[in-house]
């Protein structure tokens, strides 16, 4: 078939890659000037098996509450006139009881574990480079109440496959040195050792070459206006310059904008933009700085090290569609660095702020299949799990399409589920 991809991040490459090793002729639409320049340009960098818990559990509602009006919280939410993030938020509500939770981390969980395995499988294949480290996640924590809720959660995903194994401060600190230097006490944490990291945007990239050498057209720099239906079916992208692509099914996976582009069809997703903050710190040779990635589970911080940079990532903001960086919301993710890595001396002139909108949809589970649409397809709302779970979501909506029997479960992540 002629299959049009809409977006040139982690999830379109991926989707595009898979598709084109079916035999699809693949095109790739993106308003950028090359891949991976918006919502994959400069994540957390882990692929986060361990990080199956959503933001909607349990816990969160009264953080919320703790939260409310602290502009360097770790989840902002700013009041809008916006019927969507209302509607949002009380979908969001409804995915914090536990046997939501219990669901959502299950059907999180499958997908991570058969992407996680399929990145390794394609960095073999096809020789990837991208800063990979193969070190493990460690999730350390700081407060004793968080490490106490933190043992049944990693119990209960080892039923599901993902090895979280309980750690003790001491155990933490022999797995990552640099947190000896901590001016927080480290109370315990979680190790995986599956898990990894790596820079998701020079992954893209590598990613995206190879689709070209397997035939796959790439229209950077192409605006998109809209998507055309002819009885019922995907006919045609239309470009704002009246360009027309036409083809035989088409997968919309822009992420944050998925939902506008789908809502004149009829079509409504439950998927809502957390705006997401990075800093990157250039590093000398001999920098103290952890060699291990780590997640801050209570500050909701994530830490990678990409070869010689570090990468800190975290916080949620829900303010639509707004991608303009705001100095508070950095300025906790420099303040922890100093806490946790004083030896670091880290200035406030030596980091590079990010910030980028992840499609977050209630309970954190992404929407991969068709819609009611013939021949149009979603492949989006994976919220802060893009990179963990992109390569598995490319594979799964590349065998809905070309009909063939997915390696997981489909079912959790239907359109109309």
């Amino acid at each position: 078939m002629r299959i049009v991809v809409l977006g040139a991040g982690l999830i379109g490459v991926a989707s595009a890659w898979f598709l084109a090793r079916e035999g699809h002729e693949v095109t790739v639409i993106d308003r950028q000037p090359g891949p991976a320049l918006e919502t994959s340009f400069a994540n957390g960098g882990q692929i986060s098996t361990s990080h199956a818990e959503p933001w909607a559990n349990p816990a969160t509602p009264l953080k919320i509450l703790k939260w409310l009006g602290r502009e360097d919280s770790p989840l902002l939410w700013r009041l809008r006139a916006d019927a969507a993030q209302w509607r949002w938020g009380l979908r969001f509500l409804r995915e914090c009881t536990p046997s939501r939770t219990r669901a959502n981390i299950r059907a999180i969980l499958a997908l991570s574990l058969d992407s996680r395995a399929r990145v390794k499988a394609l960095r073999h294949e096809l020789g990837l480079e991208y800063d990979c480290l193969e070190r493990g996640i460690l999730h350390y924590y700081t407060d004793e109440q968080e490490f106490a809720r933190a043992v049944p959660q990693a119990e209960f995903m080892q039923q599901f496959g993902c090895e979280r194994s309980v750690k003790s401060a001491a155990e933490c600190l022999a797995i990552e040195p640099a947190l000896k230097d901590s001016t927080l006490p480290i109370v315990g944490g979680t190790y995986t050792p599956g898990d990894e990291s790596g820079d998701a945007r020079r992954f893209t990239l590598a990613l995206a070459g190879h689709c070209r050498q397997h035939g796959v057209r790439f229209l950077y720099g192409s605006a998109i206006a809209g998507i055309e239906t002819a009885g019922g079916r995907f006919n045609a992208v239309r470009l704002v310059n009246d360009k027309r692509i036409a083809g035989e099914a088409c997968v919309v996976a822009l992420g944050s904008y998925t939902p506008g582009l789908l809502r004149p069809l009829g079509i409504r997703l439950p998927i809502y933009p957390a705006k997401g903050y990075s800093i990157t710190i250039a590093l000398s040779p001999d920098a103290p700085a952890p060699s291990v990635s780590l997640t801050d589970d209570g500050a909701k911080i994530v830490y990678s090290r990409l070869g010689e940079r570090l990468r800190v990532a975290g916080t949620a903001e829900f303010t639509g569609l707004d991608t303009s960086i705001n100095p508070a919301r950095i300025a906790p993710l420099i303040r922890r660095v100093r806490q946790i890595f004083p030896r670091l001396a880290l200035r406030d002139d030596a980091v590079e702020p990010w910030a980028g909108l992840r499609p977050a949809t209630p309970g954190n589970v992404p929407l991969i299949g068709p819609t009611p649409i013939g021949g149009l397809y979603v492949n989006s709302g994976h919220g802060t799990l893009g990179w963990t779970m992109a390569v598995g979501s490319g594979r799964l909506l590349a065998d809905l399409v070309s009909g063939r029997a997915p390696a997981i479960d489909p079912a959790p992540y239907q359109i109309l589920r």
